[in-house]
């Protein structure tokens, strides 16, 4: 799994998890965490492809993570550096998700 992947599908998984009451907690609170430094990290800059869209990417790739993952590995491969916040809120987001045995796979092209 690619970093562009591992944080797509920690973005993916902590979305789904914040749906569902008995998830939410810890896995609510990391994937807040990763999204807040994400959308930082989108915002910080305003070219053509991040600034503004890129956040309104993250968004939409949150409540249909199967319409949206191109344009977010788009967005996220656009220059965005993943550093080590980003990866390690990324990683804890799926640790404290297979804690609770609820993985969620996303599959994409």
């Amino acid at each position: 799994m690619t970093e562009l992947e591992l944080v797509a599908t920690a973005l993916a998984t902590g979305a789904a998890a914040g749906l569902t009451d008995t998830s939410r907690g810890v896995v609510h609170d990391l994937h807040a965490a990763l999204r807040e430094a994400v959308r930082r990290r989108l915002s910080g800059v305003g070219d053509g492809v991040r600034g503004g869209y890129g956040v309104r990417v993250l968004y939409a790739y949150e409540t249909d993570p199967d319409v949206w993952r191109t344009r977010l590995l788009q967005v996220l491969a656009s220059g965005l550096e993943m550093d080590e916040e980003i990866l390690g809120a990324a990683r804890a987001v799926l640790r404290a998700e297979r804690r609770k045995g609820h993985i969620i796979a996303v599959v994409g092209p």
